[in-house]
């Protein structure tokens, strides 16, 4: 990527690469003749015309690396660790966040994030694309929070005019379960395969988006379906589906939703969008296995309510 890769040292931003997902706009701003085609690629459908944009969610900078020193006083709030990919994060004295991308062992972003999370400042040392889009995520996650909207871990499938999503721990077999209703259920389409985006609205109601985040699976689809219901899968030696109500429906919701949960400000918004849609989406636990019966099962069941 020249321009990016060997060289992250920009002196100003001049130019702006404006997004919509799920109804929110944010920006990436670099410098002129930056080249961030290969970086923003996944991107594309969801780009916009920065003149005619709404109101930025988040405005993040890319500045170079000798222009964002560690800050002193910083405080560790967050260390994850997913196959190599790690993301700490730090609060800052003023109430800011510091944030370090690594892929494997070695560094390859820092961010400053503003209070409130609608600018950032982006250092990438290595791995642009990676790291550009991994800052991305975080950011729209955190700054989404408070708008009833909703980053969830999940494998989405669209079938007849609504959108269904797949919950469980990383190998439960969400992107599997999709790939059946592909093969065998005529009329239903992938709509993204690992970070969908959900918003409630005030009238209790709730759509599901495409993003460009969907993990190994490449789908990055501007589409989006009202929901149609949550289904939590589990591995079993068989088949058997049933409804969830009330806490134990919030429960299954609650692991599947990027967030700050200790950020008070974060939590309030994302329990109310979780109470939401545990109060007013079907939620359903599929013990299954890998095979045609579960995905007609589970069809069978969640798109007649």
């Amino acid at each position: 990527m020249p321009g990016l890769a060997g060289h992250p040292v920009f002196v100003t931003w001049m130019k702006e690469f404006c997004h919509i997902v799920a109804g929110h706009c944010f920006s990436v701003e670099a410098g002129e003749g930056v080249d961030l085609t290969e970086a923003l690629l996944h991107y594309a459908p969801f780009a916009a015309d920065p003149a005619t944009a709404p109101e930025r969610l988040f405005r993040l900078h890319l500045v170079r690396e000798a222009a964002l020193p560690v800050p002193d006083g910083l405080t560790e709030e967050f260390d994850q660790n997913d196959d190599g990919s790690r993301i700490r994060l730090f609060r800052t004295p003023d109430g800011g966040s510091w944030f370090e991308f690594c892929l494997g062992d070695t560094l390859s972003g820092r961010m400053l994030a503003a209070p409130g999370y609608g600018t950032a400042k982006l250092a990438l040392c290595a791995h642009p694309a990676y790291t550009l889009g991994n800052a991305l995520m975080v950011l729209y996650a955190l700054s989404s929070a408070r708008f009833g909207t909703a980053l969830f871990h999940a494998a989405v499938i669209g079938y007849e005019g609504r959108g269904y999503l797949f919950l469980g721990r990383s190998g439960t077999g969400k992107s599997t379960h999709a790939r059946l209703w592909l093969k065998h259920v005529p009329g239903s389409e992938l709509v993204n395969d690992d970070n969908p985006v959900v918003r409630v609205f005030p009238d209790g109601s709730a759509r599901v988006y495409g993003s460009p985040w969907s993990g190994k699976t490449p789908c990055y689809r501007n589409l989006d379906f009202p929901v149609g219901g949550f289904v939590q899968l589990e591995q079993a030696p068989f088949n058997a589906i049933r409804r969830l109500y009330g806490i134990t429906a919030y429960a299954v919701l609650l692991p599947g939703i990027s967030g700050k949960r200790w950020d008070r400000s974060l939590a309030d918004g994302l329990h109310e969008t979780e109470n939401a849609l545990a109060t007013n989406i079907p939620v359903w636990h599929l013990q299954c296995l890998p095979d045609e019966a579960a995905a007609r099962l589970c069809h069978d069941h969640i798109t007649h309510v």
